[in-house]
C-alpha cells in the first residue's frame, strides 16, 4: 500500500461510493470505472491508451498475454528467468523466481519460452557483461528453440520484484525494444509491484527511454482495494474481438473510487518519495561499508533489494542473515520481509508517507540487527 495504511483520501473516496452504488457486475459502465481509465491513460506510457480491469496482478497480466497473442496472431511467448507474474495456471507458467510456484503444476503452458535476465551481482559480472551475455543467449534461442516469427511478445518486469529486486539495464531494454520492433512482436511491461510510485515515479517505465507496447498494474492501484487493469493502445484493444474476455468484479465501482483517490494524491507525493530515495540509498551505501554482511544494494525509488551474504567475494547468499534481522526487527517493531530465490534479499519498500525520521528509525534499526547477527 503505496499510500500507507487507511489514506484518508483512500477511504472517503469508498465511503462515498459505497454509499452511491456497489457493483454492476459488468452490465453497464459506471462513472468511476470511466474516471479511472481516463486517469491512468493520463500517466501510464504514450502507447497506452485504453485499459481494462480485474481484481489482482495475476488476473491482469493473464488478460495483457491474452490480448496480446489475439491481436498479434502468435502463440510464442519470452519470458526472463526470475520473474513473477502471478500464480494462476497461466502466469505460474511465466513466473520463474523459484521454482517451488511451479511445483506439483506441470506440465505448464506450452509455447512459453525462458530466457536470462541481467543479474550482475550475482554472476560476478559488470552490468555491460550481464546484458551482453543475455542478450547473446536470447539470440541463440532465436536460432536454436524457437524463431522469432513465432512470438507474440516478450514479458518482463522493468524491475524484478520476487525474483531479488534487480532493476532492467536501460540498454537491456532498449535491445529489447529493438528486437520487437524489427520482428513484430510486442512488448508487455508488468509493472504490477513496480508501479504507482513505488520507483519514486508513476512506473518504473518512467526511467527508461524503451516503453512498452502492453502494460499490466495492480498492487498500489487502489491501495488495498482489490484491483488491477491492463492497458494497450487504441489500435490493439479495438482489434481484440468482443466477447474474447471479461470479468464479473474486476473494475468494481468502489475500488475504482479508490483508485481515483489514489491518483489524487499520489502525485504531490512523488517528490517526497524521492527525498526519501535519495536518502534511504544514501544510508544504505554507508552501510554497506560497515557490514560484510551486505554485498549489493540495489533497485529504484523506494523499491529497493539488498542481498545478505555470508562471503563477500563468492557471492554466497545467507539467507540465516536475513531470518535473524526479521526476528531483530519484529522484535522491535518493524517488519520486513523477503525476496529472491535463496530468501537472503531484503525487500525496502517503505511507503511513500513515509517521514524522513521513520526511514531513519528503521534504517538504524536494521544497522543495529546487522551487528548482532555479525557479533555472532
Amino acid at each position: 500500500m503505496n499510500l500507507g495504511h487507511n489514506h484518508p483520501a483512500v477511504v472517503a473516496a469508498a465511503h462515498r461510493q459505497i454509499d452511491r452504488f456497489l457493483h454492476s457486475g459488468c452490465i453497464f459502465r459506471y462513472d468511476t470505472i470511466v474516471e479511472a481509465a481516463s486517469r491512468l491513460a493520463q500517466i501510464t506510457p504514450p502507447a497506452i491508451e485504453k485499459f481494462g480491469f480485474a481484481n489482482s496482478g495475476a488476473e491482469a497480466v493473464e488478460a495483457a498475454v491474452k490480448l496480446t497473442k489475439k491481436v498479434v496472431g502468435r502463440q510464442g511467448l519470452v519470458v526472463f528467468r526470475g520473474a513473477f507474474h502471478g500464480r494462476t495456471m497461466g502466469s505460474v507458467t511465466y513466473t520463474t523466481s523459484n521454482a517451488k510456484y511451479r511445483d506439483g503444476y506441470h506440465p505448464v503452458l506450452g509455447s512459453v519460452f525462458v530466457a536470462p535476465f541481467p543479474h550482475p551481482f550475482r554472476w560476478g559480472m559488470s552490468e555491460e557483461q550481464a546484458v551482453e551475455y543475455c542478450l547473446w543467449e536470447l539470440n541463440l534461442m532465436f536460432k536454436h528453440e524457437v524463431s522469432p516469427q513465432n512470438i507474440a511478445a516478450f514479458l518482463i518486469e522493468p524491475v524484478q520484484g520476487e525474483g531479488g529486486y534487480y532493476p532492467a539495464p536501460a540498454a537491456f531494454l532498449g535491445e529489447l525494444r529493438q528486437l520487437a520492433d524489427q520482428y513484430g512482436i510486442k512488448v508487455i511491461y508488468d509493472e504490477v509491484q513496480s508501479g504507482f510510485g513505488r520507483t519514486a515515479e508513476w512506473f518504473a517505465s518512467d526511467h527508461y527511454s524503451a516503453k512498452p507496447d502492453v502494460i499490466a498494474l495492480g498492487k498500489g492501484i487502489a491501495n488495498g482495494f482489490p484491483l488491477s487493469a491492463y492497458g494497450a493502445s487504441t489500435e490493439m484493444v479495438d482489434a481484440w474481438p468482443r466477447g474474447s474476455h471479461g470479468t464479473t468484479f474486476g473494475g468494481n465501482p468502489v475500488a475504482c473510487a479508490a483508485a481515483i483517490a489514489v491518483m489524487d494524491t499520489m502525485g504531490d507525493l512523488l517528490p517526497h518519495a524521492r527525498e526519501l530515495s535519495a536518502r534511504a540509498f544514501e544510508r544504505w551505501a554507508k552501510m554497506a561499508t560497515e557490514h560484510s554482511t551486505i554485498g549489493d544494494v540495489r533497485g529504484l525509488g523506494l523499491m529497493i533489494g539488498v542481498e545478505l551474504v555470508s562471503d563477500q567475494e563468492t557471492r554466497t547468499p545467507d539467507p540465516e542473515a536475513f531470518n535473524h534481522l526479521q526476528r531483530f526487527c519484529l522484535a522491535h517493531d518493524l517488519i520486513i520481509i523477503d525476496c529472491g530465490p535463496d530468501g537472503n534479499v531484503i525487500r525496502f519498500i517503505p511507503s511513500l508517507v513515509t517521514t524522513i525520521e521513520e526511514l531513519d528509525w528503521s534504517l538504524d534499526l536494521i544497522d543495529a540487527g546487522l551487528s548482532d547477527y555479525e557479533s555472532l
